[in-house]
């Protein structure tokens, strides 16, 4: 019964910030759980779930290549601005973060009631989004912002 409640404030909360991602993941989520058997599933997608979004995003994000959009010309353009090797220093240092992130979880679930509290604070209240990729790319653009950088 507290679960339900807890997801039922949070898609309060959702609805109320107007966050489409977080609507349809709480609605997800309470869907599977009215599933038979479902209990079985949800510990898996809470193992698994993130590394599948993560190859939802990377697919996401490497349709600009396939498309042509992107090319060799705009790989090599990127280590010719301080801009750019800002942007690879960004993925990197978040790709290792994220690493000892999860880690973290795995070794102490107590933090995910916080991050899981932090990240609807920040999606909500503050119109963030919860995706770790672009975690890098909001660094670089912090960073290039403030040196007033171009790519």
């Amino acid at each position: 019964m507290e679960s339900w409640l807890f997801l039922a404030l949070v898609l309060v909360v959702a609805l109320v910030g107007k966050n489409m991602s977080l609507i349809i993941a709480t609605g997800v989520v309470m869907a599977l759980k009215l599933i038979p058997f479902a209990s079985k599933w949800l510990p898996v997608i809470q193992a698994k779930g993130i590394n599948w979004g993560v190859t939802v995003i990377s697919v996401a994000i490497l349709i600009p290549i396939a498309t042509g959009q992107i090319g060799f010309k705009d790989l090599i353009n990127t280590f010719k601005s301080p801009a750019g090797w800002i942007a690879i220093l960004a993925g990197i240092a978040v790709a290792i973060l994220s690493r000892y992130g999860v880690d973290q979880l795995a070794a102490v679930p107590q933090v995910t009631v916080a991050l899981v509290l932090g990240t609807i604070i920040g999606v909500v209240v503050f119109k963030g989004v919860a995706a770790g990729p672009v975690i890098a790319s909001g660094m670089t653009y912090l960073i290039i912002t403030l040196f007033n950088l171009h790519f």
